[in-house]
């Protein structure tokens, strides 16, 4: 040990005076164990404001204290929230249609979205059936080799590449002995943990009510059991007396909880119409961008509006809907929003409780659907997404098939993509590559205003020829002595104004 009156403070400091300049030199600024860039870095320079979707990364990825977790033996009073809570899980999928290579997409992106839920990947398998077995959904023998891979691996759940009936969900946990989650439950977990806003959260909360509804159990007795009165499980006023079961009772306060859900989005989706209808009176056109999750919509409505939502390399990052006013080159303004990303087998209840957020794309005049080129099947994703399409009504809009990613797909994917989609632009949101092509072909295809006009408008109304280049289509435009003379086509509202001025 070092004697204390050897100790120097002064010469402790002097052999620390060089290292910020190091830091500063090597590009170590940040701490190597965080592992994420700030918003500040993401925006450009440092007094660059970030923007609302980097906050929101940051957020998501920042440190977080877990006070109950600490040791004599060392220090862990800082660790990653996401990496201490991730689940070992086993991944296991039925192969009934199509060729092996769809089945190995199918696994990869349960693996995606088993690692976006927080779980760490020990084991994927898969089988080819002509149906999934009705009682253990891979058969009676598959589940003994499976029990045999979870005791191996240390697993603690097992992931099913496809939705789950009760009893083939209760037969595999009596069987495996650890928790079995159904694909419908892993994407219902996901979209709980990426909600945010309150319309977003509601209707999350809805369809995993649904979902548990039909699925409610209990170890042993314990849902079984009788209640009556304040003797018998405490139920008292309210309860239906003697010889309910607490399953009855829970799944009638399920019943009132989704009643509740129902009223509360009823309200929301009435305040999201009054804000559509006065677009619509207005008659200002919209694009919806749609597709499969982690196409790069959020990325693509960044670079057309500037919007700064947030964006992130993962499946579903963002579920709350953004609405962007923009313009075309001559003027007209248009809106442009984002929305959900689809996914194949995509939970019915998630498309029955996001309705409300889904209309935002069967009411639009625009269609700009997003696929990614760098993905090993696109049109998978193609199909997937305008099945969900159909089942909102929304598969007559006209479309514009946007190929993004460009600066990662395969030449060869590009060219078939551009035989089999004619009207398809080739694009990368993050190069920028394509861009000015895409904003072209979606001006092109907005909706034309309706009434031509010819018109020689006098100077003093000036408030006219500013209306006209926002919400109109101008064919010429001269100034004379007498006034403006312009022609064009416009809506039937300013169109009557312009009557009084009509040539």
């Amino acid at each position: 040990m070092t004697n204390a009156s050897e100790f120097s403070l002064d010469d402790e400091l002097a052999e620390t005076a060089g290292w910020d300049d190091e830091d500063d030199a090597t590009g170590r600024g940040d701490s190597p164990r965080s592992g994420t860039t700030s918003a500040t870095s993401r925006a450009g320079a440092p007094d660059a404001t970030p923007t609302t979707g980097d906050l929101d990364l940051d957020a998501r990825q920042t440190l977080r204290r877990v006070a109950a977790l600490r040791t004599d033996l060392e220090d862990i009073s800082m660790v990653e929230y996401r990496q201490l809570r991730l689940e070992r899980v086993v991944l296991v999928g039925v192969w009934t249609e199509g060729t092996v290579q769809d089945a190995e997409n199918s696994m990869a992106e349960l693996a995606l979205l088993a690692e976006t839920a927080g779980s760490e990947i020990l084991e994927a398998v898969y089988q080819r059936r002509q149906a999934p077995d009705p009682a253990t959904y891979i058969g009676r023998g598959k589940v003994e080799e499976v029990r045999d891979i979870v005791k191996a691996t240390g697993a603690d759940t097992v992931i099913c590449d496809g939705e789950l009936a009760p009893s083939q969900l209760r037969n595999l946990e009596d069987r495996i002995h650890v928790k079995v989650v159904d694909r419908t439950a892993l994407i219902l977990d996901i979209f709980a943990q990426h909600a945010k806003s309150k319309e977003g959260k509601a209707q999350v909360e809805l369809a995993q009510l649904n979902y548990m509804k039909q699925r409610l159990r209990g170890w042993g007795g314990n849902l079984s059991r009788q209640a009556g009165g304040q003797a018998a499980g405490g139920e008292g006023i309210g309860g239906r007396g003697p010889g309910e079961t607490k399953i009855e009772t829970d799944r009638r306060r399920i019943n009132d909880k989704i009643a509740k859900l129902r009223r509360e989005l009823k309200q929301m989706a009435g305040t999201r119409r009054t804000k559509r209808q006065e677009r619509q009176r207005n008659q200002v056109p919209s694009v919806a961008i749609a597709g499969y999750t982690n196409a790069g919509k959020s990325s693509l409505l960044n670079r057309l509006t500037g919007a700064g939502v947030l964006v992130e390399d993962a499946l579903f990052a963002t579920l709350d809907p953004t609405t962007r006013r923009t313009q075309t080159a001559d003027g007209r303004v248009y809106t442009m929003s984002d929305t959900v990303g689809f996914v194949r087998h995509l939970p019915h209840q998630l498309v029955e409780a996001f309705r409300s957020t889904l209309e935002e794309v069967a009411d639009a005049d625009l269609l700009v659907h997003v696929v990614d080129g760098s993905h090993p099947d696109p049109e998978g994703q193609l199909s997937a997404v305008r099945e969900v399409l159909a089942d909102i009504e929304a598969g007559d809009i006209p479309e514009i098939v946007m190929v993004n990613k460009a600066d990662l797909a395969d030449p060869l994917v590009l060219s078939r993509l551009r035989r089999s989609e004619p009207h398809a632009v080739v694009v990368s949101a993050k190069t920028g590559a394509g861009i000015e092509e895409a904003v072209a072909a979606i001006e092109a295809d907005l909706p034309r205003p309706d009434v031509e006009f010819s018109a020689l408008v006098p100077y003093a109304r000036g408030d006219l020829i500013d209306r006209l280049h926002r919400d109109g289509e101008i064919t010429s435009l001269e100034h004379t002595a007498e006034g403006t003379r312009i022609t064009g086509r416009t809506t039937d509202a300013l169109a009557g104004e312009l009557a009084a001025y009509a040539v």
